[in-house]
Order: structure tokens, then sequence, then C-alpha cells
């Protein structure tokens, strides 16, 4: 059953499309800053890294026949709503491949917000009681909830769920099996998992 919202795209504040999304963390990185009330060193680096990341991603992904004709197949309007941060390791990855995927389509709106920016948004999305981003909400021309996807890929996920089984409690450790995952995917399971969900619009 399709959830009605307790939002309103066009109440939304500072909202991007993913070309403005680019230039707003470029600008951070220019500027050494990050989004969010956090300040923090690591943060601040890590948006280095994943400006640095998402152009990377951008330029090497290549959407599949598959995904593509799903997507031709989308004749009604929808909103996609896509929560991130400039700091996030997760989003760095995924963004740019929503990005490149709704792009494919004029009926795909794409709006990224920023999670600290719409908490009430966030905690309607929570994954396992946490504000884990990115979060992808399609919503129809009713603004009724289609599909909710994120915050990462079903394989890449359970790198987490394994890290923690083994009682690793060093971050540094998942971030970097994280970006091994990543790496070796090349955003097939990203891809897939959008394309299923596609084909139930």
């Amino acid at each position: 059953m399709r959830k009605n919202v307790l939002f309103l795209p066009q109440h939304l504040t500072n909202c991007y499309s993913y070309e403005s999304y680019k230039s707003f963390v470029t600008e951070l990185v220019e500027r050494g800053k990050t989004s969010g009330p956090e300040q923090r060193e690591d943060l601040i680096h890590f948006t280095e890294l994943n400006a640095r990341r998402m152009k990377r991603i951008e330029k090497t992904t290549v959407l599949s026949e598959e995904l593509k004709a799903n997507l031709e197949r989308i004749i009604a309007p929808y909103t996609w709503i896509l929560i991130s941060e400039a700091w996030c390791g997760d989003a760095a990855q995924i963004v740019p491949v929503i990005g490149k995927i709704a792009a494919q389509n004029s009926k795909i709106d794409l709006k990224i917000i920023l999670r600290d920016e719409h908490l009430s948004i966030m905690d309607q999305y929570l994954t396992n009681g946490g504000r884990s981003i990115p979060k992808l909400i399609c919503l129809d021309q009713d603004f009724q909830e289609v599909f909710v996807w994120g915050p990462r890929p079903k394989s890449i996920q359970q790198v987490v769920t394994d890290t923690k089984a083994e009682g690793i409690s060093d971050h540094s450790i998942l971030v970097e099996r994280l970006q091994n995952a990543y790496n070796l995917d090349h955003t097939k399971s990203i891809q897939q998992e959008i394309s299923e969900l596609i084909e139930l619009l």
C-alpha cells in the first residue's frame, strides 16, 4: 500500500539538483568546510575525498541496458527525494549513480536535500533506528510514497552487518571494507536494485 507522506516537495528548503549539488560540494571543498552543523576536521577531509570520488564515479558509471529499458517505460511524473550530506562516504558512492539514473528520463524530478536540514523527514526513514544516508524516497504525482531505497545496496550493507558481527569497533576498518566492496561492485548492485524498484512503478 502506498503511504501518504508528511511533507510536500515544494515545501522543502535548499533543494539541489544533481548538478547544483556537485557545485555545492565543490564550493565547500574550496572553502575548507563541509555540510551540516559539525565542522570537524575529519568530516572536512571526507568531503574533499568525496568530491573527487563523485567525479570518478560519475565518469566511470555505465548504466545497464536493463535499467535503461525500465527507465524508458516511465511515462508518469515522479519526484525523487534523495537525502545526503557532503561528508558521507556512502553518499559519494551512490549520489552520482542516482543522478545519472534520474537524468535518463525527464519524468523523474530529482531533489537532493541535506539530512541535518531536514531531520523531520529523515526521522521518517530511519535504518535500524539510525539516521543512515543516503536515502531515496520516490513520490508519485499525488505525493504518495511509491518506494524507499537506501542507505546502501544489500550486498554492501552485508559488509556492515558482518563487520559488526565480528565485534570490530574500529570505524576505519569498516570504512576500508566498504570502500573495497564498492570498488569491486562497480555500481552493479545499486543499478540492479533501482531497476527492480522501477519495474514496480
